[in-house]
């Protein structure tokens, strides 16, 4: 009983953005030398041109990390910035709030932690995300009431 969910949409925009600024700043790499602009360019601008596109398209496919992996033991939230993992027991609530764009994690003393694989703008896909990690929660809290029981 294990989950892994990443945002759909997002993933999509972010990798087509990421082929459309590789293949514009290449194309411009590319005719550099062939302008009428009366600057003189080299075979160095046009390299650091399809570099500069290389950057910016890696830097949007850095909006493809987030990911939320759940099991019996807990949760582990992956965001822009890094990745946390928390057990069941310190988790109070999986949450997503009316007119947020993302899920959340309820933690002790009011914090939570941003679950940004799980986005308001998947529609169905992120009640589905949210009902399967629930359930998962669900089940490692009565797997860890049997244990202490047991």
């Amino acid at each position: 009983m294990s989950i892994v969910v990443r945002p759909r949409k997002v993933r999509l925009f972010a990798g087509l953005g990421a082929v459309v600024l590789f293949a514009a700043f290449t194309v411009a790499g590319v005719f550099m030398r062939e302008t009428d602009t009366g600057a003189n360019f080299r075979l160095s601008d046009q390299i650091a041109m399809v570099g500069i596109g290389i950057m910016l398209a890696l830097g949007a496919l850095w909006f493809t990390r987030p990911r939320v992996r759940a099991d019996r033991e807990g949760v582990e939230v992956r965001n822009m910035l890094g990745a946390r993992r928390f057990p069941w027991s310190e988790v109070e609530q999986v949450s997503f709030p009316d007119g947020s764009p993302w899920a959340r994690l309820e933690l002790p003393d009011d914090e939570y932690v941003p679950v940004l694989a799980i986005q308001a703008i998947d529609g169905e896909r992120a009640v589905t995300a949210m009902r399967e990690l629930r359930r998962v929660r669900r089940e490692a809290g009565a797997d860890a009431e049997k244990q202490s029981d047991g």
